[in-house]
């Protein structure tokens, strides 16, 4: 693969897209970033699928790392992956997160490259099929227009003054490094990143016109797991991610405006929404109490099955939460 572009005026960029049972994505996520012209050295990791991944992200020219199910963690692995790339920028990606135009990475890095921001995250559009609720939920927490957000928005925003994500979103390296990095967590290793950054003075940066499209059905039992892990990584960083304003205002926020969009659009849909909110909500507060549960109902709960596969007393030697 040819060298990263590097210059005073063109940092050089990396990244790093987490992978697992994903051949199906690559031929969609790879070449928008592959064909870039700030040729970008893109690292595909994998956490030991063997589906064909690692060998159809090698076909395309991306470089490969594989980890072991039972090793890899959202924050460390990340964090390992970023310094194994060494650029100036490291883009974090999800597979599934397709890029939508050949400019996207140029428009992605573009507050972080000319300093008016440490991270940015692009807009995520809900994938043609999304479902309804699936599809209001995307065009909610990624508007059309961009910004820049800094510890001052604390004040009006809460919680929200801190939203990025990890499907795909810039990071300065020098910014990384002087809070530490990706720390080694269940989920949100970038909500923890942002607010330790926001925290140091630095900004966030949301680029609307880099767009990707990703979205998930909606899903009873997965969206009532995958807020487990959020409250209860919530209540393990207590004092950092609930010291500047609770979820809970931006899931009301959310709540009024989708029931007014149903109620709108699609009635019939009531029901199952406010359903699939009650089990999100219920999802996050036992969360909340995860430390306090037993190890056998963590698992069960929890929708990070690699997690578990530790020893508690393994989890706590490597820095991760038991």
């Amino acid at each position: 693969m040819s060298a990263a572009v590097t210059s005073a005026a063109t940092p050089s960029v990396g990244v790093v897209i987490v992978t697992y049972r994903a051949r199906e994505h690559l031929s969609r996520c790879l070449p928008p970033l592959l064909s870039s012209p700030l040729r970008p050295r893109v690292l595909v990791v994998n956490s030991g699928s063997r589906d064909g991944t690692v060998e159809r992200a090698r076909e395309l020219g991306a470089e490969t790392w594989v980890v072991p199910r039972e090793s890899f963690n959202h924050g460390a692995t990340r964090e390992a992956a970023r310094r194994r790339l060494g650029t100036p920028i490291v883009v974090m990606m999800t597979p599934d997160a397709h890029p939508t135009s050949p400019g996207f990475l140029e428009r992605l890095v573009a507050p972080v490259r000319d300093g008016r921001a440490a991270v940015a995250y692009a807009r995520q559009l809900p994938a043609p099929d999304a479902d309804p609720i699936a599809r209001f939920g995307r065009l909610f927490a990624y508007p059309d227009r961009s910004e820049i957000r800094s510890a001052a928005d604390w004040r009006t925003r809460g919680s929200a003054a801190h939203f990025c994500s990890n499907a795909c979103a810039a990071w300065s390296q020098a910014a990384l490094d002087e809070v530490g990095g990706f720390p080694p967590t269940l989920v949100s290793e970038e909500t923890i990143a942002a607010v330790r950054l926001l925290e140091r003075g630095h900004r966030i940066a949301y680029v609307a016109e880099a767009t990707v499209l990703h979205s998930h059905p909606t899903s009873l039992v997965g969206d009532f797991r995958r807020q487990f892990d959020i409250g209860m990584t919530r209540r393990i960083h207590a004092a950092l991610l609930l010291a500047h304003g609770r979820d809970e205002r931006q899931g009301l926020l959310y709540l009024r405006a989708l029931s007014a969009h149903l109620l709108r659009s699609r009635p019939d849909l009531l029901p199952y929404a406010w359903l699939h909110t009650a089990l999100r909500y219920a999802g996050y507060r036992l969360g909340m109490l995860g430390p306090l549960l037993p190890e056998g109902l963590k698992r069960r709960l929890s929708g990070q099955d690699f997690f578990w596969l530790r020893p508690a007393g393994q989890r706590l030697a490597a820095g991760l939460p038991a």
